[in-house]
């Protein structure tokens, strides 16, 4: 470990510069085992001796003179205007008030103080168990001894500080360095598996270098299971591949597919590779809910998945309707208009997803040929019919004129054939 001197400069026992003979000291901080400075200085001297003592009050020097056998202590300068020593590998019991002696008549004196900084251990992390199952309360503490103030300690997950723990201080027997301990408590959790814990210890002694200590939580939990399919909307004739991703720790083993609560009944069409399921040529037999259950020593999962195939959707037109009523022979008026009026709706219909480029005889043209030539040939019937019922003749309907008022039969045939020569002629046309 590096050992820094750091000299406090807001206590001092005097001023810097100060006019006069008079000795000058400054407070000084260091860490313990480093090494202390300690100077003192007179602006004016006329030859006078210059003394450095511990808390003890046992001398250490005496200008240049060692007086106290520890081979810690060490002179560094000696003159008139200054007397200074260095002290290594400093300890928590050099801690206190030495005093800078300028012997002149009375004797003037001036004090430092040594402020020894303790530095914390390494800390530690207990309360730790691995694995650890989901759901199990964890209680981790962290416990640094030695420091001197009392350190801080702080959590972090993941680099992300907790805030909810519990800090503990305490002064260890020799009733000037701290034992720190703080404690987080919670629930493992899926998520924290893999996760970083670590305690940091935070000192002034350390230098902005904080002492890390870490752990890697391993949590174990049941599989989680999903189905992922290839397929949003099979139908017919296609495939489908069913993916059961499972995770789990330890690794869910390999995964077990149903159908509606049993066996597969198609292993020919419905093939399982690991944790894929592929099922080829959809037919609706294979209708129902598909299981995937993933287990480890954890525990066991499982989630559904419902295939509906459905009929094959047919886009195309039917464009062979045409020539079967274009070709059916005319045997009634209302027959004949049906199939007018279909023809003409097919002619006005055209496929839109046929190419550009499709060669083959328009069935819609020869359709509308048939049609016209039909509505002509019926239109000519009807004009012939209408013609010749016009010119077919006429007849004579000769009825007695008076024989309702004869006695008896009779003078009613007599009168009839009388009544022949004046009678009306009647004209009645068959259309």
């Amino acid at each position: 470990m590096e050992k820094l001197l750091l000299a406090d400069k807001s206590f001092p026992c005097m001023r810097w510069g100060s006019q006069g003979q008079f000795p000058l000291t400054q407070n000084v901080t260091v860490v313990e085992g480093g090494t202390a400075n300690l100077t003192c200085r007179v602006d004016q001297n006329d030859n006078t001796s210059l003394q450095w003592s511990n808390p003890a009050q046992q001398t250490l020097y005496f200008d240049d003179k060692k007086a106290l056998r520890d081979n810690r202590i060490e002179l560094v300068r000696a003159s008139w205007h200054e007397l200074s020593i260095s002290v290594s590998d400093v300890s928590l019991s050099d801690e206190g008030q030495y005093t800078c002696s300028l012997f002149t008549m009375p004797v003037k004196t001036s004090k430092a103080f040594l402020t020894v900084l303790g530095v914390p251990e390494k800390p530690q992390i207990t309360g730790f168990t691995s694995p650890v199952m989901e759901g199990e309360r964890m209680q981790l503490t962290c416990k640094t001894s030695g420091s001197k103030p009392a350190a801080d300690i702080r959590w972090f997950k993941n680099d992300k500080e907790v805030k909810d723990v519990k800090y503990l201080k305490e002064e260890d027997a020799n009733r000037k360095t701290f034992t720190v301990s703080s404690t987080m408590d919670f629930l493992a959790d899926r998520n924290d598996d893999g996760a970083v814990i670590s305690c940091r210890v935070d000192h002034e002694s350390l230098n902005s270098t904080p002492q890390i200590a870490m752990q890697v939580l391993e949590i174990h939990y049941t599989p989680l299971v999903k189905i992922i399919s290839s397929n949003s909307w099979p139908e017919e004739g296609q495939s489908i591949i069913l993916t059961c991703e499972s995770k789990g720790k330890p690794v869910p083993e390999p995964v077990l597919w149903t159908k509606d609560g049993g066996e597969l009944p198609d292993p020919e069409r419905m093939v399982v590779n690991g944790r894929v399921l592929s099922i080829s040529f959809l037919n609706k037999t294979d209708n129902g809910t598909y299981r995937c259950e993933a287990k480890n020593p954890i525990g066991r999962n499982s989630t559904e998945y419902v295939l509906i195939v459905h009929d094959v959707f047919n886009t195309l037109l039917p464009t062979t309707v045409i020539p079967s009523l274009t070709t059916a022979t005319v045997t009634t008026t209302v027959a004949l208009t049906a199939s007018t009026t279909t023809s003409a709706t097919a002619i006005s219909t055209r496929d839109p997803n046929a190419l550009a480029g499709q060669t083959g005889p328009d069935h819609a043209l020869i359709g509308g040929i048939v049609a016209v030539v039909v509505f002509v040939t019926l239109c000519s019937i009807i004009l012939l019919g209408r013609y010749l019922a016009r010119h077919k003749g006429t007849y004579l309907t000769n009825e007695a004129k008076g024989a309702e008022d004869a006695p008896d039969a009779d003078t009613a045939i007599i009168n009839a054939e009388g009544s022949q020569v004046n009678a009306e002629e009647k004209k009645e046309y068959f259309i």
